[in-house]
């Protein structure tokens, strides 16, 4: 009969939290972010100058951002569950989170994106 010892767990134990740890670090430092639009209209544009300004200014050389024209590509509006545009998808680091309209609430986004305290 084997018993559940220190030494048995503890080199699984150690791997388990350098694993989590390496995928914490790993997240938190990369942004990957994507933004629908349908169109190039103003409010489009608005969004687009908006989000660029939010990365450039809050995670310069942390993130990638994919702009997705909707009426160009619809099958990604159907395969992210877009419903409204101009939306904004963080996807990593999790949770993934979405935010609809042109971006203006730069609080609001930074909030959501994890980069800013929520009041």
């Amino acid at each position: 009969m084997s018993k559940n010892t220190d030494s048995e767990t503890g080199p699984v134990q150690d791997a388990t939290e350098a694993f989590e740890l390496a995928l914490k670090e790993a997240g938190q430092g990369r942004y990957v972010l994507r933004l629908y639009v349908a169109g190039m209209t103003p409010n489009s544009q608005r969004a687009i100058e908006n989000v660029q300004k939010i990365c450039e200014g809050h995670m310069q050389g942390r993130y990638e951002l994919e702009i997705i024209d909707i009426y160009q590509q619809p099958i990604f509006a159907k395969e992210g569950q877009i419903v409204a545009a101009p939306t904004l998808v963080k996807e990593l680091p999790p949770p993934l989170r979405k935010f609809i309209g042109d971006m203006s609430k730069t609080e609001k986004i930074l909030a959501g994106l994890d980069l800013r305290k929520k009041d």
